[in-house]
């Protein structure tokens, strides 16, 4: 197309001058391609994203730049586009979430150690859509964060990823604060390929299928498009252990005590499947049509915490309390009831017996509203009594060995850009560039818990449950316009502004009655909605909407051959807090031929998202070990604001980089150093324990199951960060072995430190946010390529982390450095057909093992878990894999 040359003309003209052979390049292509890949070995890769100019090499770019091309994203045994990105991107990490709620179904990652929702995602540069998905247990750094779904994004569909690493909300607007994310997707009007991927882990599970294709085809004469699909499954993995506490039980003859009843590991993923298209067409010599967009849904299914048949409160048992000598609870010094515990320390338990008389003559042995006078949890006389007698009820009739709910979720994503974009060709606008476009995004999560009860049902509750659904729907508009005027300097002075209206709306949905309905049992004690993940109420459902508007103003301008300068400026406001101005300052300055310094200073911010202001939740969470509930209010809940909360500001941000290119022959190199100041960083606040007056407020304000609940947290800016690093990245090309080889080392350096916390933060939770990721990442890539045959090798480098485990302080160690090999062989059967085989952490490295079952400090670790679950390349060790490629 006219427009699309007359946009890279620049860019070709700048990268020639380069000598280096890109970022990530693959070695899979065949002789013929072999030569033609000897012949551009010297053209570096283009970046859109970064600037409102013509597209720019990654060399000439004034802010770092990582290219990672498709065949590279395929070159990893892994099908998550999330661990395809780790692998590629040393600043890049993301957990694996064992057990983490809403956390399992849609995986938080961080960009230079800060949250998932402030690197900001764009699809062929128009901002992609969050998720709806909350990470109430985001693992300490992700906690409370909403960011956007990459996992639906197949790699077959993308011709490269760019991604900006430098705070460019000035020039994107909110939550670019990390840096900036951009998916191009591929535009041939011609060819494609079709891909079969299998593989499993070395433990025997975790079987992966990958069915995925791409075609490009002629739209009239003047236009592509350009269609991808992906289609997977994934069995679940296990690293875990039997509990202690449940092999005790099966030990002492109880029934129906599963072998393993707490599993840690990767969810189950069905029917995993994503479909985008890629649509241009020429409408005249200086415009063309575009559009864009996906549909993606999957159904995954993980594990939950183990319910055991003795202990868990409103189940099974009931909570015992100190009385003084006339029989009154007795009271600490914030007027709580003190727990009565045993001779070891844990807390006592009555067994939790039901009368189902109706007037309380079955004479059942329950408990009064001094929890006394019910059945002692080690008789078992008493236990059987209760059963054998049909006026009382206790769930040990049903489940006689404890249950372990699976919590899961169906989640959608569907989006769709539509635009025009082209070059006025007369007035006083002549030469320059517009784009108009409109995008809607929808991502709905339906939350599933099976296995599990409504406790207040008795024997006539369900097992399966639709506790309800969170809805995330934007819309945007944007009219760009940039242009080019000859102020007499060595190039054209670059001026680009635009316009841009966004609206974002959070809905919740209620689930199904039998997932939050108080049942007959009710006042006897009994818990009220599913166990585990209570559903939301009619009166929980809701739709939070915000609007907001944006204008900003980009200059670009080089000043001699030597010293480029760009100033951006944006302009924002919102309906509901209000409205704030940003900057960012670039430089580049080639020093010689070779060498060239570079920097930018800018400020940022991030705006709390609808859901973080309005959502609530009941959840299930470890605390000191101990399985409780707690509740996450809004931050303006009248308990929220008692406890500390108020309404949610933006974050704000400042930063600045310094870095150098050095180009000498075929070796590329860059090295960067970056700070980020984060001010009012939003997150949610430490688990607060509730009091028994805090109890009283909440019961009165209708919320589900208050005596049951331990603890409250809601979302809050409480600290201020200090993140630096350091990002080298070098890149060599040689002709070696008889073949042709690309060698890429990255690594990372980057710390982060709290430098403002309040109590409401918690201590564990500043070491988690400080310690948790690792301070140094590196790979080392060798890409290889002859006439039938290509090989591709990675060592990947973790330094020494935190390692935690059921986010429990008393669990925290330093957990060591370790490193992993990832490799392919490639072998083309002729043009059209290749296999290859490969492995990602070939060598089995195992994770950090738990190493503390035995000790007396850290009580009631019946967790079940082998490693740790910070690890930074997981938990579940080697995974192969085999796969045959159609090329056409």
């Amino acid at each position: 197309m006219n427009l699309k040359n007359n946009l890279l003309n620049q860019a070709v003209k700048l990268a020639l001058a380069t000598t280096t052979a890109g970022l990530f390049m693959s070695g899979s292509v065949l002789a013929e391609e072999a030569e033609k890949t000897q012949v551009n070995k010297h053209v570096e890769k283009i970046a859109v994203v970064g600037t409102r100019s013509a597209p720019r090499s990654i060399g000439d770019s004034p802010v770092p730049i990582d290219i990672i091309g498709g065949e590279e994203l395929g070159k990893s045994g892994n099908t998550d586009m999330l661990e395809l990105l780790k692998g590629s991107v040393p600043s890049f990490n993301v957990h694996q979430n064992p057990i983490s709620d809403a956390a399992s179904l849609v995986r938080p990652a961080n960009l230079r150690g800060l949250p998932s929702d402030s690197t900001l995602v764009l699809l062929n540069g128009k901002r992609r859509h969050r998720a709806s998905v909350i990470a109430f247990l985001g693992g300490g750094i992700n906690d409370g964060a909403q960011g956007a779904d990459i996992s639906v994004i197949p790699s077959i569909a993308l011709k490269q990823v760019e991604v900006l690493r430098d705070g460019a909300a000035a020039q994107y607007g909110s939550d670019a604060i990390a840096g900036v994310m951009n998916f191009v997707l591929k535009d041939a009007s011609e060819g494609g390929s079709f891909e079969v991927r299998q593989g499993e882990y070395y433990e025997g599970d975790g079987d992966t299928t990958q069915i995925s294709g791409n075609i490009g085809l002629p739209f009239t004469d003047n236009g592509f498009a350009n269609l991808s699909f992906q289609y997977k499954t994934a069995d679940a993995t296990s690293r875990s252990v039997q509990r202690a506490d449940a092999a005790a039980l099966a030990e002492a003859g109880v029934p129906d005590v599963s072998p393993l009843a707490q599993v840690w590991g990767a969810p189950e993923v069905n029917d995993d499947i994503s479909i985008f298209g890629n649509i241009g067409l020429e409408l005249t010599n200086d415009s063309e049509f575009y559009m864009f967009g996906n549909y993606s849904e999957r159904d995954v299914r993980g594990g939950f915490y183990y319910r055991n048949p003795n202990t868990r409160p409103g189940v099974y048992g009931v909570q015992l309390y100190e009385l003084d000598g006339t029989g009154s609870p007795v009271l600490d010094a914030n007027g709580d009831q003190v727990p009565l515990t045993d001779a070891n320390g844990a807390n006592r338990f009555d067994r939790l017996v039901a009368d189902m008389t109706g007037d309380f003559s079955g004479n059942c042995p329950i408990t009064d509203d001094m929890n006394q006078g019910g059945l002692d949890i080690n008789d078992t006389q008493g236990l059987q009594d209760v059963i054998n007698n049909p006026d009382c009820f206790v769930f040990n009739e049903m489940l006689p060995g404890g249950f372990t709910p699976n919590f899961g979720g169906n989640i959608t994503d569907t989006s769709l850009t539509i635009g025009t974009k082209g070059e006025f060709t007369g007035g006083y606008l002549k030469g320059a560039f517009y784009d108009l476009s409109g995008t809607v995004g929808l991502n709905e999560s339906r939350y599933f818990i099976y296995d599990t009860i409504n406790a207040s049902l008795g024997a006539e509750s369900p097992r399966d449950f639709s506790p309800g659904k969170y809805s995330q729907l934007e819309k945007n508009f944007n009219f760009d316009l940039s242009k080019g005027f000859d102020w007499g300097l060595a190039y054209d002075v670059n001026i680009a502004g635009g316009l841009e209206w966004h609206e974002e709306t959070f809905t919740v949905t209620s689930g199904d009655e039998a997932s939050f309905i108080a049942g007959p049992l009710t006042e006897q004690g009994f818990s009220i909605g599913s166990n585990g993940f209570p559903g939301f109420k009619p009166s929980d459902a809701g739709e939070y909407t915000r609007r907001n508007y944006a204008a900003y103003v980009d200059v670009e301008a080089p000043f001699t051959e030597d010293f480029l300068m760009g100033l951006a400026l944006r302009f924002e406001d919102y309906d509901s807090f209000g409205s704030t101005t940003n900057y960012k300052l670039t430089g580049q300055y080639h020093v010689t031929e070779d060498l060239n310094i570079r920097g930018s200073i800018s400020t940022g911010f991030r705006a709390p998202t609808v859901g973080q202001a309005n959502v609530s939740n009941v959840q299930t969470n470890l605390s000191s070990g101990v399985l409780v509930d707690s509740a996450l209010l809004p931050p303006t809940n009248p308990i929220a604001v008692q406890l500390g909360g108020t309404e949610l500001e933006p974050e704000e941000s400042q930063s600045y980089t310094f870095g150098a290119v050095y180009t000498i022959g075929d070796l590329f190199l860059t090295i960067d150093y970056y700070n980020i100041q984060v001010e009012d960083r939003i997150s949610q606040s430490d688990k607060i324990e509730l009091s028994q007056a805090d109890k009283d407020t909440l019961d009165a304000a209708g919320v589900p199951n208050v005596q049951s609940l331990a603890q409250v947290s809601f979302f809050t800016n409480d600290f201020d960060t200090t993140t630096q690093g350091v990002d080298l990245v070098a890149n060599y090309a040689a002709d070696l072995l008889g073949g042709s080889s690309t060698f890429s080392f990255a690594y990372n350096w980057n710390d982060t430190e709290v430098t403002r916390s309040s109590d409401i933060t918690g201590a564990f939770k500043v070491s988690r946010l400080e310690n948790d990721l690792p301070n140094h990442r590196a790979t080392l890539s060798w890409a290889q390529q002859w006439e039938s045959f290509s090989a591709f090798t990675r060592l990947n480098y973790y330094g020494e982390y935190q390692g935690v485990h059921v986010d429990y302080d008393a669990t925290a160690k330093t957990a060591d450095a370790a490193v992993t090999l990832d490799a392919e062989i490639t072998y083309f059967l002729n043009e059209e057909i290749s296999f290859s085989v490969g492995a990602q952490n070939l060598l089995d490295q195992d994770a950090e093992e738990l190493d503390f079952f035995d000790s007396t400090d850290i009580p009631n670790n019946n967790w079940g878990g082998k490693y740790y679950e910070t690890s930074p390349y997981g938990i579940n060790g080697g995974f192969y894999y085999v796969k045959a490629t159609y090329t056409f």
